[in-house]
């Protein structure tokens, strides 16, 4: 019987899971971190909380999630997996790399009517899909609609939605949302529909994406309060005829009076150059089963289908959850649904190079460079388990002829490196006799011959990795040798810091192999390369001086691969501004200098009270209250557009309302005359 592990805990299990990377925002109680989930290579949002800072709104985290399960809506932010320790809740959130739909406004000014068109019948859809399950949002603004990857909206933020127990239609009477967008019966106190509410919301939430401000807004709520209550804006000229009546009709003091969601589905407006209704019904329900995905994870996990089956509809979101719903979501996207072979190893089998490519150490995502760049980690950590430092104990010749055929059948692999994988895989240390080595030889070129046209053909369409540059590794000085790096020859032949122990055994085992005319292959530990290069160097034989270029070309290959792989810890010490590619929350600048926009955006923080640290080009800028508290936090970078090479701000809310966010930094930009 297998020995029962423990399941990690918190942080442990989150760790063992996902790859965790930087902050990418920050609310009240909780921040957000990018994260990979390791088994499917996919990109995922983590929130993270603290129970004792939620204190009262506990609650409340329990209400999103919930929600959270039992919506599925391609426009509805997916939730992957829930971890619940006795001290911290983390949520595993489908990664939407376009950001808030709010930063996409202002970077645009305003939207056409068009585009605004595209946007708001994705908002109708999710609001619609929202209250046939009998929920009531509560909270719609542009900071909670994100931009994913193919430019749609996600809907976010469920944390004060509310699921009357007589229906929908049942009266609410707490006062919740964000005020600009609350409507008058919600701050007036009275009872209301949450359904109705939400209409409101989706007024003024189109309102701001044709105008590109609010129709109420004020420093003082009292002043905001009074205008919503008497529901009276200006309509700019731009405003078609057809907008500015929609408006009209969802924006009325009166609740009776407003559109109600199931007729914005086909308004006229709504269905302009459509012609049809908006396509409310989800393409993602809830208990549908893929049998691609479940093949794959029964695969990976070692049990029938039937028992995988049985283990996704229990809908736990535990990590089984979140894998078929990753793999699914990489089927919707035209991906290859395949996982990573699981290491069934315990952690002291990991030798010390293994442990250095944990890029959730080191790696910091760039802008669009860092898709290339998993990519190339994706596989470099796929194939790691077959790597020649890896103990003997886990390598098996069955093993290897199959992960050898899982390479050359594997297109994301770079065919520079398939070649080298498949033309000299690690064995188990064994013997095999002169018979049975030209059998297998001969298998072997068979096996090559087969996959010479799939390997041609890959190289045709190998991906381009964007690779970053090498890094010098970190490393602890142990008897004059690096503790946590391989070891590599020198121009003459020499390794660079040899390893400890007599290279005795090893000369004798090879004479005793060539004197019975059999082959024996050693696995590559740092020590035993060593003692390989060693000999080879010594030009004792010319078998020797064979296996050893062959020995030395695999380990130099080996060890450039991983070079390539290792992301730099020096990018974050650059000392040039980073160069990005345009994108809606980038201001440009009439200037050519980045040091010279960078001393003007210095001198101008402390006028306007903003607090800020500096590392590099980057800016980190937060303002107080008068009790101390974080009221708004935002990073400022200069930073130099690719074409044409222009110096530009690059803009990032972390916290704090949007619309004060806004006012500040066109007010710090504009006063360095930038």
């Amino acid at each position: 019987m297998p020995v029962e592990r423990m399941e990690p805990r918190g942080a442990e299990k989150l760790h063992k899971y996902y790859e965790v990377y930087e902050t990418i925002g920050s609310g009240g109680f909780a921040k957000v971190k990018l994260g990979r989930h390791i088994l499917t290579g996919e990109k995922v949002a983590i929130k993270i909380m603290n129970k004792k800072d939620l204190g009262d709104d506990l609650p409340r985290v329990k209400v999103e999630i919930e929600a959270m399960k039992n919506l599925s809506h391609q426009h509805i932010c997916r939730l992957y997996q829930v971890i619940e320790s006795p001290t911290q809740i983390f949520m595993i959130l489908e990664y939407c790399p376009g950001g808030e739909l709010f930063d996409y406004i202002i970077a645009k000014d305003r939207l056409s009517e068009e585009e605004t068109r595209v946007f708001f019948r994705q908002i109708v859809s999710a609001m619609a899909y929202v209250h046939s399950q009998g929920y009531a949002h509560r909270d719609l603004k542009p900071e909670n609609l994100l931009i994913d990857g193919d430019h749609n909206l996600k809907l976010i933020d469920f944390g004060l939605c509310a699921k009357p127990k007589g229906g929908l239609g049942y009266e609410l009477m707490t006062c919740c949302g964000s005020p600009a967008y609350a409507a008058p019966e919600l701050i007036q106190g009275k009872a209301y529909i949450g359904s109705e509410a939400d209409v409101w919301s989706m007024g003024v939430l189109l309102f701001a994406l044709l105008c590109g401000y609010l129709p109420f807004d004020d420093d003082s709520c009292v002043v905001l309060y009074r205008k919503i209550t008497r529901g009276k804006y200006d309509n700019p000229a731009w405003l078609s005829p057809g907008s500015i009546l929609l408006l009209n009709q969802m924006l009325q003091v009166d609740p009776k009076l407003r559109l109600a969601v199931h007729q914005l589905l086909e308004h006229p407006w709504v269905m302009k150059d459509y012609n049809s209704p908006v396509e409310w019904h989800s393409r993602q329900p809830l208990g549908h089963i893929d049998e691609d995905c479940i093949t794959e994870m029964a695969v990976n996990m070692k049990r029938s289908r039937e028992s995988t089956t049985a283990l996704v509809k229990e809908w736990r979101y535990d990590h089984i959850t979140a894998t078929y719903l990753l793999l699914l979501s990489k089927k919707q996207r035209g991906k290859p649904v395949r996982l990573r072979m699981e290491p069934h190893v315990t952690e002291e089998a990991v030798s010390p190079l293994h442990a250095q490519l944990e890029v959730k150490k080191s790696l910091h995502f760039a802008d669009d460079e860092d898709a290339p760049i998993l990519g190339a980690l994706d596989l470099c950590s796929d194939y790691i388990d077959d790597c020649p430092w890896v103990p003997v104990s886990r390598q098996t010749p069955q093993g290897v002829r199959e992960k050898t055929e899982r390479i050359a059948d594997d297109k994301r692999l770079p065919s520079p490196l398939k070649k080298r994988c498949i033309r000299s895989p690690p064995f188990e240390r064994h013997q095999v006799t002169g018979q049975h080595h030209q059998e297998k030889r001969h298998k072997e070129h068979q096996h090559a011959k087969e996959n010479r046209e799939n390997v041609v053909l890959q190289e045709k369409n190998a991906d381009t990795f964007a690779l970053p540059p090498p890094r010098t590794p970190s490393s602890t000085k142990k008897n004059t040798r690096p503790k946590n790096v391989l070891t590599t020859p020198n121009q003459n032949g020499t390794p660079k810091a040899a390893g400890s122990g007599s290279k005795e055994p090893v000369k004798r085992k090879v004479a005793e192999s060539k004197e019975s005319n059999n082959i024996e292959i050693l696995p590559f530990s740092p020590e035993r390369r060593s003692r390989s290069l060693d000999m080879a160097g010594s030009g004792d034989s010319g078998k020797k001086r064979r296996g050893g270029r062959v020995f030395g070309s695999l380990e130099r290959g080996l060890d450039k691969v991983i070079t390539m792989l290792t992301p730099s810890k020096r990018r974050a010490l650059r000392d040039n501004p980073r160069k990005i590619k345009a994108q809606y929350n980038v201001t440009l600048t009439g200037q050519t200098n980045p040091d010279d926009v960078l001393n003007q955006i210095l001198a101008v923080l402390p006028e306007k009270n903003v607090q800020y640290s500096q590392k590099g080009y980057t800016i980190k800028c937060r303002t107080w209250d008068d009790f101390g508290k974080v009221t708004m936090a935002f990073e400022l970078e200069v930073c130099l557009l690719h074409k044409p090479e222009v110096v530009c701000v690059h803009r990032q809310r972390i916290k704090g309302d949007a619309w004060v966010y806004k006012r500040l930094v066109e007010d710090i930009l504009s006063t360095s005359s930038i």
